[in-house]
């Protein structure tokens, strides 16, 4: 890779790395971030049956009724 560098800037790509936890830029930490605090109901954590249930309920529906706005 690295030696690729040189021809990757002369085609104006540049490759930048990310430090090792970037919770800013992993999508899934902000999906979680949702389901745990707007989406999540206090009851789904009576049991951990209930919890995949609305966690299933949640994924499975994520795009119509579970959206993520960042307006």
């Amino acid at each position: 890779m690295l030696e690729k560098l040189e021809e990757w800037k002369e085609k104006n790509l540049d490759i930048f790395c990310f430090p090792t936890y970037s919770s800013k830029h992993n999508s899934i930490e902000t999906l979680w971030k949702f389901i745990k605090y707007e989406w999540i109901e206090i009851y789904a954590y009576e049991s951990w049956k209930s919890f995949l249930c609305y966690l299933k309920k949640v994924l499975d529906n994520f795009g119509q009724e579970y959206v993520i706005n960042f307006v």
